[in-house]
């Protein structure tokens, strides 16, 4: 077998140059298809946009038709965000820093794999000295909870936009229209 090849399958070209794919239905996807997007590392880009208290978001995607939102949540010291019922799926990488659940027994650090499913609640809080730093894919509305129970808002794609946009204008950064899939 040679090192190209893995239980009978074969690697991608090494092929440095783009290579034209059979494609089915290539005039429908040149039609309706979204391009992929990139967002760079400077803040000029993506701004960190205080999210509370001690936290801060970098918003990186927005997608108005699926109510999907992608952000790196930085909450930058030993803090916590208050308890929320996620309405749809949250996939989270942790990129430095740590953090937990209050309502489960293991501690995600850099590398570490979220996964929340709908209808649950959680209670995220870093112990960290440093915080954490937590990347994520989001779909649906988030309901945020006071101390008692009680509910305080809804946080969906446009509330994100709005969060983002807002802070934009008041300090007189351009909107990235990268960010909108």
């Amino acid at each position: 077998m040679s090192e190209l090849e893995t239980d009978g399958l074969k690697a991608p070209s090494t092929a440095y140059k783009i290579v034209e794919t059979p494609q089915l239905y290539r005039d429908v996807i040149e039609r309706y298809g979204v391009d992929g997007s990139h967002v760079g590392m400077s803040e000029e880009e993506s701004p960190w946009v205080p999210f509370g208290e001690g936290a801060a978001i970098r918003h990186l995607a927005f997608d108005v038709r699926s109510n999907t939102f992608s952000n790196i949540l930085w909450i930058k010291g030993p803090g916590v965000v208050g308890t929320h019922n996620h309405r749809g799926t949250v996939v989270m990488v942790c990129l430095e820093g740590s953090c937990r659940y209050l309502e489960y027994d293991w501690v995600a650090g850099p590398g570490s794999f979220i996964y929340e499913t709908p209808g649950l609640s959680h209670t995220l809080v870093s112990d960290h000295p440093d915080g954490v730093k937590l990347f994520g894919w989001l779909q649906g509305p988030i309901d945020f909870f006071d101390d008692q129970g009680e509910f305080l808002e809804t946080l969906d794609v446009w509330w994100y936009i709005n969060h983002y946009e807002t802070y934009c204008r008041e300090n007189g950064i351009p909107i990235n229209k990268k960010l909108y899939l």
